[in-house]
């Protein structure tokens, strides 16, 4: 059975696709058209195709440019205008990588079979993640943290239904990002995509104000800044130009440093205060993906509600479709649209929900 290897351009996809080659495995490569043709994307579509002619595996472009739109980049927009700071790489996890490109994988695997007289269809797609996947005793999938704890990406990954991810092969799971570049030196093999994006891939040089405006969105004007307790400061130029914790740029000035609290939507009003008042003790999250049963969760887990912060232990209940967590301390303020993960304490990943 062929394994498809989803590849960007970059050196983390190539090197899986190495990787798992060397390992005697019959792979083709997949490359994901997102976003409307550019001389960047041309030029890289172009390498892995050279390349992959070169290394002899089978190469294949699946254009998914107007779903990408549809399910990405429309419900960003939309998501801004209520008021949230949505969390889009989640999102394509979730609907585009391991939904869309995995059906076009099997796909190409089926046609790949019929090509070379092999057994039809790809049983598993690969990818440049770093994460781990391990199975239960009753042969159900296991997310874990990767063991780079600078590159770990399971955070991003909790939206992935199980049955998905027991699909993948992620063969970069127990190897360190510093060590990639020297490994694909080794073998010869320079990725077309040289740089690496650490930002939304759709949004030119991370602004998504200007994004937004340039798309025309239907976005919130101007209203008050104001405190917890009614006491307007100043004026804001639309909700959607500040997220939650953002103390630069509000253009106030008060007795203490402010930061935004909250969006009160319907009443177009930025709600600020100071530093302390930014602390909160739960969260709730929605569009609940559950990983592992509820019933299977430890007393205490280990919440993340953005990429970078660091797990601090919690409580977790999941009732009507919908996630409570109760943090043991404070936490800085979670920002609705972004994603609540939990994990035990050794970096399984339970669940994962949308922050309301």
């Amino acid at each position: 059975m062929s394994t498809a290897v989803a590849v960007s351009g970059g050196a983390d996809s190539l090197l899986a696709l190495l990787l798992l080659g060397e390992q005697g495995r019959d792979v083709f490569a997949v490359h994901a058209r997102f976003l409307p043709p550019t001389d960047q994307g041309r030029a890289v579509e172009d390498g892995l195709e050279a390349l992959c002619r070169d290394l002899g595996v089978p190469f294949h472009i699946v254009d998914l440019r107007r779903e990408f739109e549809e399910r990405i980049i429309v419900p960003f927009i939309a998501a801004y205008a209520r008021g949230e700071t949505p969390n889009p790489c989640a999102h394509c996890n979730q609907s585009m990588k391991f939904g869309l490109l995995a059906d076009a994988c099997r796909e190409y695997g089926r046609e790949y079979g019929r090509e070379y007289g092999r057994e039809c269809g790809a049983a598993r797609m690969a990818t440049g993640h770093y994460v781990r996947l391990e199975y239960d005793a009753h042969g159900r999938p296991r997310l874990l943290r990767g063991e780079d704890p600078i590159k770990d990406q399971s955070y991003f990954l909790t939206l992935v239904p199980p049955e998905r991810l027991a699909e993948t092969l992620f063969p970069l799971g127990s190897r360190r990002k510093a060590d990639v570049p020297a490994a694909l030196s080794a073998r010869g093999v320079a990725p077309p995509l040289s740089t690496q994006s650490l930002e939304v891939c759709f949004v030119p040089g991370d602004d998504y104000r200007a994004f937004l405006e340039a798309r025309g969105a239907n976005l919130s004007g101007p209203g008050p800044i104001r405190l917890a307790d009614g006491t307007v400061l100043g004026e804001h130029r639309g909700l959607w130009r500040h997220t939650i914790g953002q103390r630069r740029g509000l253009g106030v000035a008060w007795k203490a440093p402010l930061y935004v609290l909250d969006k009160d939507v319907a009443a177009n009003a930025l709600v600020v205060g100071p530093k302390e008042d930014l602390a909160a003790d739960a969260c709730r999250a929605g569009g609940v993906n559950l990983l592992v049963p509820p019933n299977a969760w430890p007393e205490r887990v280990f919440v993340q509600t953005c990429y970078r912060q660091k797990p601090r232990p919690a409580k977790a209940v999941f009732r009507r479709g919908e996630l409570a967590v109760s943090f043991e301390e404070p936490l800085p303020r979670p920002t609705p649209g972004q994603i609540a993960a939990l994990f035990t304490r050794d970096g399984q990943a339970l669940a994962g929900g949308v922050i309301r």
